[in-house]
């Protein structure tokens, strides 16, 4: 008798600076919900903009900034979202025999407590989350960390991308991040964001066609399988919705 296919199948098709106390008084619910979905939305779009650009200096600041003032990886790695994600790699990991798994922007490391994989190393620019994932995981002899600056360019039969790119705001940035991701890769790539062009109010936010990226400068990969998100994007409800599919890339192999 056949099983049930898997997972990843089944769905393919705190405020510490004065400068935030703005920010804050939009983002802190549940104003945040009453404002995203009404006309209000844009003018605070508009003035979390305007804000951040005054603090914003590069991605890479902006997130050791964040984790070490006590932000988290964002709503994606908690919930449903996180759960969906979970769903999807795990199964993806089991299905094609996956023995190695390298990501780079590894985050917080909550989307990694969900994750079963047999061996792991997590990149990400900011210091100070690595410690923290270091301490979380220090009894797990299967995850290993390590900044960007001190990554050894290791490959691993599957590289992730997860809620990364389009946090990329600078072009040199993405094209490093693009350029390690698939390099590093021996069979797979998974990437885990929104495929289109388009500048939002966000600072810290920049939407990217990446497929144009990879068709450009690695045509060595094919697509392998594209899966809708289960909770497209929703203005209502941004915590627990989001823009990003999943996007999965294999080597081909030569001759």
């Amino acid at each position: 008798m056949q099983g049930k296919p898997a997972p990843w199948r089944r769905c393919a098709r705190s405020v510490k600076n004065p400068v935030d106390i703005g920010r804050s008084l939009i983002l802190k619910s549940p104003l945040k919900k009453l404002i995203l979905g009404t006309a209000l939305a844009p003018l605070a779009r508009r003035l979390l903009a305007s804000i951040g650009r005054l603090r914003f200096a590069s991605s890479s600041m902006y997130w050791e900034r964040r984790y070490k003032h006590g932000g988290t990886s964002g709503a994606g790695s908690t919930g449903r979202l996180a759960a969906f994600k979970a769903e999807i790699l795990n199964g993806f990991v089991a299905e094609q025999g996956i023995s190695t798994v390298l990501e780079f922007g590894c985050g917080d490391g909550q989307q990694l407590g969900l994750a079963r994989y047999p061996d792991y190393t997590g990149v990400d620019v900011a210091q100070s989350v690595v410690a923290a994932c270091r301490a979380r995981f220090a009894q797990d002899p299967t995850k290993r960390f390590t900044t960007l600056e001190a990554y050894d360019g290791r490959s691993a039969a599957l590289t992730l991308s997860l809620d990364v790119i389009y946090h990329l705001v600078e072009d040199a940035v993405f094209e490093a991040h693009m350029a390690q991701l698939f390099d590093a890769a021996e069979r797979f790539v998974i990437i885990y964001a929104s495929d289109y062009a388009e500048q939002p109010v966000e600072v810290h936010v920049r939407h990217r066609r990446f497929s144009d990226w990879v068709a450009a400068h690695r045509p060595n990969f094919r697509r392998f399988a594209h899966i809708p998100n289960r909770y497209p994007f929703d203005a209502r409800n941004p915590d627990e919705t989001s823009f990003a599919d999943f996007h999965v890339y294999a080597r081909m192999q030569d001759g």
